[in-house]
């Protein structure tokens, strides 16, 4: 019964990352709309994770601002490009394709098209190749260590 107390414990843990409720609008529509819009933006610090999944406290600072923003009346998108403005591109979980993010978007392929080059070089590399005739001296030396193997 502990473990599976515990195990939903750890389950529940992005469900808590705004701490406290003085955190939480009192309007629960636009609380509903801070975590969409906070489920979109990035954790700089465990970059992995929303704003809304992590307990960094830069993380608790964007969540603070997006509700401010949602409760100043901005729309969603107008939340978004106010921390996008001071953050930049690498705040979004989903950045626009830009030349400036091509590397992003295209690392995965990269990476991938790299991997398989790598297979197919080693695979290349490992498979046996023809083996090459003796020349004459070999073969004359050969028959010589076969009649004879001390010399």
């Amino acid at each position: 019964m502990r473990r599976l107390i515990l195990a939903l414990l750890l389950l529940a843990g992005p469900a808590f990352a705004v701490g406290s409720p003085s955190e939480m609008l009192p309007d629960p529509a636009q609380e509903q709309r801070a975590r969409a819009i906070g489920r979109e933006l990035r954790c700089m610090v465990c970059q992995n994770e929303s704003i809304e999944e992590s307990q960094a406290g830069l993380a608790r600072d964007l969540r603070l601002i997006v509700r401010e923003r949602v409760a100043a009346g901005d729309s969603d998108q107008a939340v978004v490009a106010y921390v996008h403005d001071r953050y930049g591109d690498f705040v979004l979980l989903r950045p626009p394709f830009r030349l400036a993010t091509a590397a992003l978007w295209g690392a995965p392929f990269l990476a991938l098209g790299a991997g398989l080059l790598a297979i197919l070089l080693l695979r290349r590399r490992g498979a046996p190749s023809e083996p090459v005739p003796l020349s004459p001296e070999e073969r004359a030396r050969l028959a010589a260590l076969e009649k004879d193997p001390t010399a």
